[in-house]
């Protein structure tokens, strides 16, 4: 075996998932599985979703990979650390990958890791491997696109690595390398509809100032219509699943594109229903009913605020006034709209809190997630507020997502703030409904003037004071 890839991802001691109960499969370690495959390599895939932490370790300690790849992002950092002692205990070599590694060096070298991939990893790890077998004969600094540990302890990175341009070069994710049964299970299970999930481009060209790019950067690479097609014919000949998920960053970026990838799926007569995210800016009627001819039955859009000032100071380039016709334009084509809310962003006031209230009240979306922002290390918005983060974990046992600002209001605020927000849409809803809803709306109310007088009571407590 030349190598083991793994993440750190237990769903079952996940508590929001729980809830949620939709994993998907790994594909940016599948992706890499598969590429190294094509080589020749040897390459064994842990998946840790269903597992337990114990079973996960036991299942590396046994492996007889001489290097071991792990994924890691801010949320499963806390585990990362078990796994490599693991590893280094039977005197394996650790690769890391993912968002969370690039911008904690040093960190990830103090609790082991030898090597730590910075973007894409296929190219990079099948440079890697032989390196790695030949060391100390081979010199990692001749490697593109990594960090490794110089003599002197310090992380010493290598120049970038050119990204792939041809991703229709690419070998289709190794999904016969995991069970991809159990994800299909768990999903018929709790949603009576099977999924799979698969992506047709890389990246994200938009500056958005909370949002991370430390794996593809700003770069956008599609993938061809008939490339995208052949992959979506192999996962309905070997799982069949109800539904697909299109993991891109910003689905519809090209309405050519989308235009082209329609007419060939109907070519095909390929009909899979499907949900995705996208951009109030990628989309108007046109592009809308493309993606309802195609089977789009949900489709969530970041609004994040209803305060364009806010949305201005996010460098997010949408339109808060044009996001409600968006979430009509979806329902009256028959796709469920779905939409991602940010409160606390730098500078947000109690004005645009109210003025994301009247939105979403407004538009009446069929889904609302709310989130507190966290600034990212990496990221402008981290830069903006780094002086005034409170760190509330230690690094290894806590993420960034764990940041408080100083200056912000409470936690506790803001629990009451998305509480609020969350009853107000659900009381629109049953008042939009007429007599048959006025009874829950009474109880809504109330329970929504709860919440609005704990924000009150809780507006002058402030982080760090």
């Amino acid at each position: 075996m030349d190598i083991l890839m793994t993440h750190a991802y237990y769903l079952f001691d996940d508590p929001i998932e729980r809830q949620v109960m939709k994993p998907y499969s790994p594909l940016g370690l599948l992706y890499i599985a598969a590429y190294l495959r094509s080589l020749g390599y040897q390459v064994d895939v842990v998946d840790s979703t269903f597992m337990t932490p114990g079973d996960h370790l036991a299942a590396i300690a046994q492996s007889k990979a001489s290097v071991v790849g792990i994924y890691a992002n801010m949320m499963t950092r806390r585990n990362v650390s078990r796994i490599i002692a693991t590893v280094k205990q039977r005197g394996a070599t650790v690769v890391m990958g993912g968002p969370d590694p690039v911008n904690y060096t040093k960190e990830y070298f103090d609790i082991g890791a030898d090597v730590i991939v910075v973007g894409e990893g296929e190219h990079t790890v099948a440079a890697l491997l032989p390196a790695l077998r030949d060391a100390p004969a081979v010199d990692l600094a001749s490697i593109p696109g990594i960090v490794y540990c110089g003599a002197n302890g310090e992380p010493v990175s290598t120049p970038p690595r050119e990204q792939i341009r041809d991703l229709d070069g690419l070998p289709f994710p190794a999904r016969d390398s995991i069970d991809m049964q159990r994800y299909l299970d768990i999903w018929k299970e709790y949603h009576g509809a099977s999924a799979v999930s698969i992506i047709t481009a890389r990246g994200c060209p938009y500056t958005c100032r909370w949002c991370s790019h430390s794996v593809y950067g700003f770069t956008y690479r599609r993938r061809s219509v008939t490339d995208v097609a052949d992959e979506l014919e192999e996962i309905q000949a070997a799982f069949a699943p109800d539904r697909i998920w299109y993991a891109d960053d910003v689905f519809a970026m090209s309405r050519h594109w989308l235009r082209d990838f329609a007419t060939e799926l109907q070519r095909r007569d390929l009909y899979l229903p499907f949900e995705t995210i996208s951009r109030e800016d990628r989309l108007d009627a046109e592009v809308i009913e493309i993606l309802a001819s195609m089977g789009c039955h949900r489709l969530w859009v970041g609004a994040e605020s209803g305060s364009q000032r806010v949305l201005d100071a996010m460098d997010r380039r949408t339109s808060a006034a044009r996001m409600r016709h968006i979430i009509a334009l979806l329902q009256e084509n028959g796709i469920k709209a779905g939409t991602f809310i940010m409160l606390g962003y730098e500078g947000e006031g109690w004005e645009d809190i109210d003025e994301t209230n009247a939105y979403l009240r407004a538009a009446l979306p069929d889904e609302v997630l709310t989130t507190l922002a966290y600034p990212i290390k990496g990221t402008p918005f981290y830069e903006d507020v780094k002086q005034r983060i409170i760190r509330k974990e230690e690094w290894a046992s806590g993420s960034d997502r764990d940041f408080g600002i100083a200056g912000r209001h409470s936690p506790l605020f803001y629990t009451h703030a998305q509480k609020w927000i969350q009853s107000q849409v659900q009381l629109a809803r049953e008042l939009r409904r007429g007599v048959p809803g006025y009874f829950k709306a009474a109880r809504l109310y109330v329970k929504s003037m709860r919440h609005r007088l704990s924000m009150y009571l809780t507006r002058n407590q402030v982080e760090g004071r």
